[in-house]
């Protein structure tokens, strides 16, 4: 990463988490990938059942590897061997103890957006589980919501299109097409202006580039 984007990131990265926190989320900004994966293990107690969304970021910081290896009770919807068991875990994943995440985008005032196909991701946010951890490198986050909303929809939800076997003009172009195709991914979009009750979504943002 650029020197320049990186000083950016750590100056403006703790005034999005004191924004966050006004809005009731519990915020944490951190330097680096490996600050948030000691930060992230911190925050999930062990004593209750974890799952997660599709998240690159999480895996990207090494965090689905460490709860793998560790001593934790996980509902992984990988582990179906078919696409019924899938969804029941999905469904199980709704009432676990901590659920795991990123954000398609933030704005700069503390506003999560997220786009979902089949919603569990974004279900799960809204409502379900005990805690939810989202985490986000800062290149998710956008000046204002509109600003938001667009990097969702024509940043975030093209890039993961890449990530599956859909038919979707995203998926053959890189760019939104304002679809409403079988496939679509962007099915449901949330707005998570803040948060009640206080604390339960907790945010970790990244002094880095991750995820989509």
């Amino acid at each position: 990463m650029e020197a320049p984007i990186k000083t950016r990131y750590d100056k403006a990265g703790p005034q999005v988490a004191e924004a966050l926190r006004r809005r009731s989320f519990e915020a944490h900004y951190v330097s680096t990938a490996q600050e948030a994966l000691e930060l992230a293990l911190t925050l999930i107690p062990k004593d209750r059942t974890v799952s997660w969304g599709g998240t690159a970021t999480a895996a990207q910081i090494g965090l689905m590897d460490r709860l793998h290896q560790g001593d934790y009770q996980l509902i992984d919807r990988d582990t179906g061997k078919t696409p019924e068991e899938k969804q029941a875990l999905m469904r199980q994943a709704l009432t676990c103890g901590t659920f795991i995440m990123s954000s398609n985008a933030i704005s700069a005032d503390g506003q999560l957006v997220n786009i979902d196909g089949n919603a569990n991701r974004v279900a799960a946010l809204c409502f379900g589980p005990e805690s939810v951890l989202v985490i986000a490198g800062m290149n998710k986050v956008m000046g204002d919501l509109d600003s938001a909303i667009a990097r969702a929809r024509q940043v975030a939800a093209p890039a993961n299109a890449q990530r599956f076997d859909i038919k979707t003009p995203c998926a053959v172009t890189g760019s939104c097409g304002d679809c409403t195709s079988s496939d679509c991914i962007c099915c449901q979009m949330v707005i998570t202006r803040a948060c009640r009750p206080a604390g339960r979504i907790k945010v970790i943002l990244v002094g880095e580039d991750l995820g989509f």
